[in-house]
């Protein structure tokens, strides 16, 4: 195992840890079932993360790696010519300001980059990415290096419409670090992906509108 593996296990641990120690005193705090079921997920992951082993991925044969990817796919039409919005885009140092869930994405070289994302409860993973497809006002697709604590693929493409504007359709898939059961810990700290890629699209739409790039 490298020490990129090891250390996006560490990162994997710990955020299962912080998780689960919240939803394990969530779930004390409030009554029925609904608490039960809280608090015992936060055991799980409190104690998938002490212990490093996976009791229901042992159970059915498999592990975190092997669940599959989530989709998230939005589009947004921007009032600004193609070549503008790519080559803004393109600079992968400004997706931050359109990403919410990113903290920084700093540019290794011409292809490679290194993603640091939020993640529940105040912590942070990161990953180094590649550049894949790169079509100049086009598309450009990249996916994540071996060892990412997550691993993603994703593309955007830009569409010249007839009115000068631009269709940007973005297409994301990922495993979340804890698997699908650290997609639902995601959702439950208001971290759901598809919904924040449709609010950061308007959000960015609003902006690039009006601003003087172009």
């Amino acid at each position: 195992m490298t020490k990129t593996e090891e250390g996006g296990m560490d990162q994997t641990r710990m955020i299962s840890g912080a998780a689960g120690g919240a939803l394990l005193l969530m779930g004390l705090r409030k009554r029925g079932v609904l608490g039960l079921g809280v608090a015992a997920v936060g055991g799980y992951l409190a104690y998938r993360a002490a212990t490093g082993n996976d009791p229901v991925m042992a159970a059915v044969g498999g592990g975190a790696t092997t669940s599959k990817p989530i989709f998230v796919e939005h589009s947004v039409v921007i009032d600004r010519p193609t070549q503008a919005v790519y080559d803004y885009w393109r600079k992968l140092e400004n997706l931050p300001q359109i990403m919410s869930h990113l903290e920084s994405v700093t540019e290794l070289d011409d292809k490679r980059s290194r993603w640091v994302a939020k993640a529940p409860l105040g912590t942070h993973v990161e990953w180094e990415a590649e550049i894949v497809n790169d079509k100049p006002g086009q598309r450009i697709g990249w996916h994540s290096l071996p060892g990412a604590t997550v691993d993603n693929a994703g593309s955007v493409q830009f569409e010249e419409l007839p009115n000068g504007g631009t269709r940007v359709h973005v297409a994301l898939s990922y495993r979340p670090p804890a698997g699908p059961l650290g997609a639902a810990v995601a959702k439950l700290f208001g971290e759901e992906p598809s919904q924040q890629i449709a609010e950061d699209l308007q959000k960015f739409k609003a902006a690039f509108e009006g601003s003087d790039k172009n």
